[in-house]
């Protein structure tokens, strides 16, 4: 068996953000190192080779004047020395003693030289390039030590160069400033190298210690403990998940408390029409009961089974919701035609709670594009929600319209009315706003209804009037 080999690869946040700090670090001062600096060496070679042009160029006459006055020796030695302390250059002053083959090749003789007494070997194939062409002559010779710049000036005479003043510059001072510049760089890149992995590592480790904190809260949250709201450190990225991860706990918090309360509701639910219907059943096994007491009590026990199939269809629709296998099929429907038969249903429990139903529909139809059973929910809910938490005798308005460019279902009660905390919650699963009777799913599924059908539910509540409009695309916006 084999033994393991440990990964080289950081798993640290802290460590790959210090190695990050300190990779960036390293490539900026390469970048600086080798392109930089090099490119700097090139351009004050070139300002060297620029200036000693200028130079040449302006000594130009003055040679020009003394060589065809005839200038003595001595004089001349002199004004090469002259010209090369201004040229700042040593300069080599050649006369054209023998042109071969037509004037192609030149042969040349010293004339003077600015460093008298040293040993002139140079390679005159600069002067002849200026002899021949009659135009001066540049050339850069590079060295890792000490670069050279060379021009090669012509002197004409009745046309023909007769003389050539050859210019010597070294560049050793360009050399020595690179080299000063390229340490210090050095230098700084070891600095910048250490102060990069220094200040990364403290960044990394707060910004580390931060993720730790979220990942241990997210933990525990998930293990179903109960986490305290996490500071805000910052307005950043970390920030801002943070500030996102409290309103989910919140929300959660929010989610679990209303699941509780759901279980609660839905045991009382459960409950109580078990319960009934076990006494019921009692009741008519064990006593002598008239027929008229039979049917009234036939009656209860078909009200609690109804009960249990309405909380067993909400659970049924809402996992359906949530599964994404609740098929609907949109078609042209009469929203008037639909809300007039929905009614006709909720008239004995309009009787029984004494209320005034006004039922108001225009002449013509009132079309929409959406699913007509799914429709026929939602109106129930909205009917049954207005009956369930209103006292008796309130009443309920019920109309059909279109409205810009949709088909509007509006039920309107005349009752106590919606605190505003209430009606921010109350489309969410499982709430009840006042307490009553009922598990908190109809208005949750009739809005998730609603939206699936492309259309809204509305509210508008205050003290004597709340509405509830169920907004659906009319025929016209059918895609």
């Amino acid at each position: 068996m084999s033994a393991r080999v440990p990964s080289l690869r950081p798993r640290s946040l802290q460590t790959r953000l210090a190695l990050l700090f300190v990779g960036v670090a390293a490539l900026a001062f390469s970048i600086i190192f080798f392109y930089v600096v090099p490119q700097l060496r090139s351009e004050l070679e070139a300002q060297e080779m620029r200036d000693l042009a200028l130079a040449v160029a302006a000594s130009e006459t003055t040679l020009q004047s003394a060589l065809v006055g005839e200038i003595a020796a001595r004089d001349l030695d002199e004004l090469v020395r002259s010209v090369a302390d201004n040229a700042e250059a040593d300069v080599t002053l050649l006369s054209v003693r023998d042109r071969s083959g037509g004037g192609d090749e030149a042969a040349f003789t010293v004339l003077s030289d600015s460093r008298a007494g040293r040993q002139i070997n140079e390679n005159f194939e600069l002067a002849r390039q200026a002899a021949r062409t009659r135009r001066v002559q540049t050339l850069l010779s590079p060295s890792a030590v000490a670069s050279v710049g060379q021009a090669a000036q012509p002197i004409l005479y009745s046309g023909q160069a007769n003389w050539v003043a050859l210019y010597s510059r070294s560049l050793a001072d360009v050399g020595q400033t690179v080299r000063l510049i390229r340490n210090q760089v050095a230098v700084a890149t070891s600095i910048a190298l250490l102060v990069a992995m220094l200040g990364g590592y403290a960044i990394a480790r707060m910004l580390a210690r931060r993720v730790r904190r979220l990942e241990e809260a997210a933990r525990r949250v998930a293990s179903g403990e109960s986490v305290e709201p996490l500071p805000v450190d910052a307005e950043d990225e970390l920030g801002r998940l943070t500030r996102t991860f409290n309103e989910m706990q919140a929300q959660l918090a929010q989610l679990d408390t209303a699941r509780r309360d759901f279980i609660a509701t839905a045991s009382h639910e459960l409950r109580t029409p078990i319960f009934s219907l076990g006494g019921f059943i009692e009741l008519l096994q064990d006593e002598e009961i008239d027929p008229d007491t039979r049917e009234e009590f036939l009656t209860a026990m078909r009200g609690q089974v109804e009960r249990l199939q309405k909380l067993a269809v909400d659970l049924l629709d809402l996992s359906r919701l949530d599964a994404g296998s609740l098929q609907l099929q949109r078609e042209t429907v009469d929203i008037g035609d639909l809300a007039r038969a929905i009614v006709g249903e909720f008239m004995p429990a309009v009787s029984n709670h004494r209320t005034a139903l006004d039922l108001r529909l225009p002449p013509g139809e009132v079309e929409a594009f959406c699913d007509r059973e799914r429709v026929a929910q939602i109106m129930r809910i909205l009917l049954d929600n207005a009956l369930r938490h209103t006292p008796e005798g309130t009443s309920v308005a019920v109309t059909a319209a279109h409205r810009n460019g949709t088909a509007e279902f509006t039920v309107a009660d005349a009752g106590p009315g919606l605190e505003r905390e209430a009606i921010d919650q109350l489309f969410e699963r499982f709430y009840t706003a006042d307490g009553a009777r009922g598990s908190g799913l109809g208005l949750a599924i009739a809005k998730e209804l609603a939206e699936r059908m492309r259309g809204r539910i509305e509210v508008a509540s205050r003290p004597g009037a709340t509405a509830f409009t169920l907004a659906l695309p009319g025929e016209q916006e059918r895609p």
